[in-house]
């Protein structure tokens, strides 16, 4: 293993604690930006911290299935985390870099939270499952053909492979390349749970998607669950940076324009919500299908040799 790959897999597990600081980050800025004090960045590590404290709570009628979901979803954001390169390296933990792998880990995570929703029974945590699963038919089709269109320049799904194509000032010539790039940001809307697609702040029954399979939970369950959220802000927002963004080829570099890059892209996040208010909830598959749409068509300009 080089240097780099060794530093990389360094920060790989440090991802495990800075997680929680990309949505605590998001949080002020956007309060700042609204004219409020609004929390800290570390409030999330506050919540966690307290949440770990208590003990879980499990609904009457409940099986392993809600008992299971939550460590199931940490693990395999986990496994993400492991996964996901840091600029442009990783670690060697044995689970490889293959970038359909990790969508098939998010895909994962989504189904275990959904089921518990369907075993705890509970009317609202099943409005909101049925929500995500409605946008992850037509969300994770979007993740897989941006990560495609991603690996074609690289001819592989390796994300390291990937990243590395994605490197330098050749790829902006390809028409491809920008469709996936704006694929992506509707990704990670849809990963994040950030608006139009859904707002994070509300705590309106009627109106969660993300938020309210989780009403079952407490205690330490619950801590898994929102460090999970956490994870998935940092795997996504990683990932468009390494493969969507501009990005040099020397290590150290890198590690400090993906440093430059999640401050902006938090920044870019907590703006949008300030001035885009939520989408209504039918209108979403159609913003999700737009962006396809846009995907698709980068897939045609490459096969046709656009800019290739």
């Amino acid at each position: 293993m080089t240097a780099a790959n060794a530093a990389a897999g360094v920060l790989q597990v440090a991802a495990v604690g800075i997680a929680p600081l990309l949505p605590g980050t998001i949080q002020t800025v956007k309060a700042r930006l609204q004219g409020r004090r609004g929390p800290s960045p570390l409030q999330p590590y506050r919540a966690l911290r307290r949440l770990w404290g208590k003990s879980a709570v499990d609904p009457e009628g409940t099986t392993a299935v809600y008992r299971l979901a939550p460590p199931v979803v940490a693990a395999c954001l986990l496994s993400a985390l492991a996964i996901v390169p840091v600029a442009g390296g990783a670690g060697g933990w044995g689970l490889g870099h293959d970038a359909l792998v990790l969508a098939g880990l998010l895909a994962l995570a989504r189904f275990a939270i959904v089921a518990a929703s369907w075993d705890s029974a509970s009317g609202f945590a099943l409005m909101g499952a049925a929500r995500e699963l409605m946008f992850a038919v037509f969300g994770e089709a979007l993740l897989v053909l941006a990560l495609l269109l991603a690996a074609l320049p690289a001819q592989s799904t390796d994300l390291v492979a990937m990243a590395d194509a994605a490197a330098g000032t050749a790829i902006w010539a390809a028409p491809a390349h920008w469709c996936a790039a704006l694929a992506f940001a509707l990704v990670i809307l849809v990963e994040t749970g950030r608006q139009p697609v859904d707002n994070p702040d509300t705590h309106l029954e009627l109106t969660m998607i993300h938020e309210g399979p989780l009403l079952e939970y407490a205690g330490r369950d619950l801590a898994y669950l929102q460090w999970a959220a956490a994870a998935r802000h940092w795997v996504v927002l990683v990932l468009g940076a390494e493969l969507f963004l501009p990005h040099g080829d020397g290590f150290a570099g890198r590690v400090g324009v993906l440093t430059l890059t999640l401050a902006a892209l938090c920044l870019l996040l907590a703006a949008g919500e300030t001035v885009q208010a939520k989408m209504r909830i039918l209108r979403v598959p159609s913003l999700i299908g737009l962006a396809c749409v846009v995907a698709l068509a980068g897939a045609g300009s490459w096969i046709a040799g656009v800019g290739v």
